[in-house]
């Protein structure tokens, strides 16, 4: 009888191999990237989870070809023209799985130049172009850093459910399903349930796959997307919630410094600085937008997104920040739960953050006493029965208290410059797109 005793293989590391010396025997396993054959000498590049090795081969009997999984014995070679400044002097070479077919796309290069459609069709092969794979090697980054600023701040992590009775952010936006013979909604968003935590566990955060019904065919919406939200207690104001925003964001600036180095490198992006975040009024930013940029204000309840760009290249120029923090947005365009000014209730305690000209985070303080809650829901037309769930929270006691949902793929796209929120997503999801 066997046992398994959780002793697993070593694993092949490309930066490992390009740190050693001179001669060093090495095995290695990975994909065959791509391929240069120039008759006696081949010269192999071998995909790796954390990079590319050349691996050169001479003599007959190590045929391969692009697609293959294969395993590579040979010496390394310290070489300044290979990538890292090392090769492997292959001296044995073995394939474990080949491809029924040639490459559609030409993935070795840098830039496949393919259209978005091309491009998304066949995301399974094209992810596995290293500019491509390096974009998800940030985003891997960014939730981690999340995640490590989080509980270094005391969260705990829940998983809330996303089959759901109640709609979170009101509107028509909902996919609706049929659940057993009842009416249920895939969920807009974790908000209830980590409201709901807040008083269990103090401070809760939940990285999860939230959907919209919106009919929009934009760069900057899917249906499904990756919110990164936290919900915390006993704040004394939505301030609290911007500050631990931008130690969130100081924290996962530094892991990608830290880790993504390389990725960063090969997209050509600069981080930015989340040091210190200007926060100005949602009125009072439209008013000097207006002003400066001779944009005058059409929608005076929520901003569009030319306001948006105007708004950041404000506080560029004047600050020199790529995020800036608008706050008191109207209570009008805010969720039922967003608490309101007591200065003046047309406005809520809530924020946006703007990052390059586009808006990436939602949050503020909530509502956390019931008959406030109850009369809020009664003056935007909604009936505090369809809520019975909800306010429980309320009606058995809560805590002071806010947050936020971050849209993981917006600000990925942001962070490195790309065109369309669709290159940050793995298999987008939008009004065409269902596969792959």
């Amino acid at each position: 009888m066997k046992a398994m005793t959780g002793k697993t293989r070593a694993r092949s590391s490309a930066r490992a191999v390009l740190a050693l010396g001179e001669g060093e025997q090495v095995y290695l396993h990975g994909m065959l990237h791509a391929l240069r054959d120039l008759g006696d000498v081949r010269f192999l590049m071998l995909r790796m989870p954390d990079g590319v090795i050349q691996c050169v081969c001479q003599g007959d009997g190590l045929d391969a070809r692009e697609g293959d999984a294969v395993e590579i014995e040979g010496a390394i070679a310290r070489d300044a023209r290979a990538p890292g400044g090392a090769e492997v002097r292959v001296s044995a070479l073995r394939v474990l799985a080949s491809p029924a077919e040639a490459m559609p796309v030409p993935i070795g290069k840098g830039r496949m130049n393919l259209s978005l459609d091309t491009e998304l069709s066949l995301r399974f092969v094209t992810l596995r172009n290293l500019r491509r794979r390096a974009v998800f090697k940030v985003q891997e980054g960014v939730v981690r850093g999340f995640r490590e600023a989080l509980v270094s701040e005391g969260f705990t992590e829940i998983h809330s459910p996303k089959i759901v009775a109640q709609s979170a952010e009101g509107g028509a936006n909902l996919f609706r399903m049929e659940y057993f013979g009842r009416r249920a909604y895939l969920a807009q968003s974790p908000q209830f349930y980590k409201q709901a935590m807040v008083p269990v566990f103090e401070r809760v955060f939940e990285v999860g796959p939230v959907f919209r019904a919106e009919k929009h065919n934009t760069p900057r919406h899917l249906n499904e997307y990756t919110s990164l939200d936290f919900e915390m207690g006993f704040i004394d104001g939505f301030e609290d919630v911007m500050e631990m925003e931008t130690l969130v964001l100081q924290t996962i600036l530094r892991t990608l410094s830290r880790d993504c180095a390389d990725e960063l490198a090969l997209l050509g992006a600069q981080l930015p600085s989340a040091q210190s975040i200007p926060a100005v009024r949602f009125d009072e930013a439209k008013r000097r937008v207006c002003e400066r940029y001779g944009r005058p204000i059409r929608d005076p309840f929520d901003l569009e997104p030319e306001e948006e760009q105007l708004i950041s290249r404000l506080f560029a120029e004047e600050c020199g920040s790529d995020f800036v923090f608008v706050t008191h947005y109207p209570s009008k365009k805010r969720p039922f739960y967003a608490k309101d000014d007591p200065d003046d209730p047309r406005y809520t305690l809530s924020f946006d953050l703007l990052f390059r000209g586009m808006e990436v985070t939602t949050g503020g303080e909530r509502i956390c006493d019931y008959a406030e809650q109850v009369d809020k829901l009664r003056r935007k037309g909604m009936d505090p029965e369809d809520f019975a769930g909800y306010l429980t929270l309320h009606r058995y006691g809560t805590c002071p208290h806010g947050g936020l949902g971050l849209g993981l793929e917006r600000f990925t796209a942001r962070l490195l410059g790309l065109p369309n929120v669709r290159d940050a997503c793995l298999f987008p999801r939008d009004q065409q797109r269902i596969e792959p």
